[in-house]
């Protein structure tokens, strides 16, 4: 049976959500901060009592913090608990993209609101994007917004809008960064403990009902580290310069492959995919920066 296509517009309470320098530290190590150079490169974002180093929070954290409410389904007046019953196994995250409206702070008090912004019919499949604007608890400032895609297997089939259709070419030149990261064979146990323990992501026998041989890697966390890339090779390793971030997932990364990044600049602008090998892993990238 469908999911309900009249939740378009759904919107929940207010939610509150904290972080604080633990969190910021765990992010940004599960993303693979320090790993090229734990003594010497990145300690503002993995240490927070270096000498001389004042610690930072990488700025693709947002989605974690967002994903806290965007996916909470045990309240009667969350959104997604108005989509109606589906098969949480049969979801897919499709994209992701957020906006910074003022720098990340390390630690921190904030409230979400979170609205169903669309639902597509794709005919064996449902696409919900997921909107979230969150502003800073105690002054009411515009934080940061965030927007996801969820695909849904099984779910379409009601005659419903099949929604906009995206392509995404890559500039016909070379690109002018290309950033090699490796991941760990355990980058999905660590990856996790920011909050997302879905079984895929470390039950082998889960993977492989899901049709893997072997847990995947949390898409987020691809997105962490090519948020990375982005920050140290356009943003000259400054946070305060990011701004947007958008992509598609386009096929899963098993814990232990490298990424290469690349990244093609354009005024204030950025395009970008993530490769392991010739397989393209996060497509159709749009990122944004402060010159």
């Amino acid at each position: 049976m469908p999911i309900n296509p009249d939740a378009v517009g759904a919107t929940g309470s207010p939610t509150d959500i904290s972080w604080d320098s633990d969190s910021s530290l765990l992010y940004a190590l599960s993303v693979g901060a320090g790993v090229t150079d734990p003594t010497g490169f990145e300690l503002e974002f993995s240490t927070e009592n270096s000498q001389n180093v004042t610690q930072k929070a990488l700025p693709t954290m947002v989605v974690v913090l967002g994903m806290r409410t965007q996916m909470a389904r045990d309240t009667s007046d969350s959104p997604l608990a108005k989509l109606g019953p589906f098969n949480p196994a049969m979801l897919v995250h499709g994209e992701q993209a957020f906006t910074l409206h003022k720098p990340l702070p390390v630690a921190g008090m904030a409230t979400s609101v979170t609205r169903i912004a669309n639902i597509w019919d794709k005919g064996k499949a449902a696409v919900v994007e997921l909107e979230s604007n969150v502003t800073e608890k105690d002054t009411g400032d515009p934080l940061f917004s965030t927007t996801m895609s969820m695909f849904i297997r099984g779910e379409g089939g009601w005659g419903g809008d099949r929604g906009p259709s995206k392509s995404f070419s890559a500039p016909e030149r070379d690109p002018d960064h290309v950033v090699t990261y490796p991941t760990r064979a355990d980058q999905a146990l660590l990856y996790r403990l920011n909050g997302d323990r879905n079984p895929l992501h470390s039950d082998p026998k889960f993977a492989e009902l899901a049709g893997f041989p072997s847990p995947i890697l949390h898409g987020l966390c691809t997105y962490g580290f090519t948020g990375r890339a982005l920050l140290h090779a356009v943003c000259g390793s400054d946070p305060d310069r990011f701004t947007s971030m958008a992509g598609r997932f386009a096929s899963p990364v098993m814990p232990g492959e490298t990424l290469d990044v690349k990244i093609w600049v354009d005024g204030d602008r950025a395009t970008f995919q993530s490769f392991v090998g010739d397989r393209v892993v996060l497509d159709g990238g749009e990122f944004t920066f402060a010159r």
